[in-house]
């Protein structure tokens, strides 16, 4: 029997590590698997992916690998793979400008509208009185380069501004687990208790969004045509 579209549908959340944070025991990698009921695929893992992705050689051979994270099997190589990701996966075109010689801009006195420092999505989410991180100051550029890396590797082509894929079914997004407090997407979560960590706990959020994303996209905050593509943009739940 062939299975089911929502048989093979499956949400990543990726709460992301430094490159070395095995040695950190307050912050590492952190995933968790859910099918399109959202049920959880296996168990939560948490631990350092660097060796994963440094091994993995296909996009199938590294969902392979964090499904056998999680103590699961990926089905069908020809399963859709939704992944949120929580780090920037993208630096400002002002940013990219300015280390590589080829322009600059006068900074804001606001930090936070500091094109240097945060991206245009990034200073959208300042407007809705949020406080993201910035991959230039808040010393989580080594989580930034390791998401930026698995695009690279993994889903090295833009579909559209803000959603990556290797064009076979599998898509990654960036996420911002702070932003859905409160909202439709932290009401999906309701009745579910806390995983025993807080990395645990983001990694199932970003799953959540994931999973809006594939199914209801509309739900969420889309860029608009202003947004340089290059940058990416943070998928949130729509500001009410």
């Amino acid at each position: 029997m062939r299975p089911s579209a929502a048989a093979c549908s499956f949400s990543i959340g990726w709460d992301v590590g430094g490159w070395n944070c095995d040695k950190n025991g307050k912050s590492r990698d952190a995933l968790v698997i859910l099918d399109a009921t959202l049920a959880m695929v296996g168990q939560p893992w948490r631990g350092n992916l660097r060796e994963c992705i440094a091994a993995a050689t296909t996009t199938t051979d590294w969902l392979r690998a964090l499904f056998a994270k999680c103590q699961a099997e990926l089905p069908v190589e020809s399963v859709a793979v939704t992944m949120a990701i929580d780090t920037p996966l993208g630096f400002s075109d002002e940013f990219v400008a300015l280390i590589t010689r080829h322009g600059g801009v006068e900074p804001n006195e606001t930090s936070g509208l500091n094109r240097y420092l945060f991206r245009h999505t990034e200073r959208h989410l300042f407007d809705r009185g949020l406080k993201p991180l910035s991959a230039v100051k808040d010393m989580i550029g080594s989580q930034a380069t390791k998401g930026m890396h698995v695009l690279a590797k993994f889903a090295p082509q833009i579909e559209s501004c803000g959603v990556w894929t290797n064009g076979h079914g599998f898509r990654a997004i960036e996420t911002y687990p702070t932003a859905c407090q409160n909202t439709p997407v932290e009401k999906l979560l309701q009745g579910s208790p806390p995983l025993g960590h807080d990395d645990y706990d983001d990694a199932r959020v970003c799953a959540v969004v994931a999973h809006v994303f594939a199914t209801q996209r509309g739900a969420l905050e889309n860029p608009d045509g202003t947004v340089p593509s290059s940058e990416g943009w943070i998928w949130v739940p729509n500001h009410t």
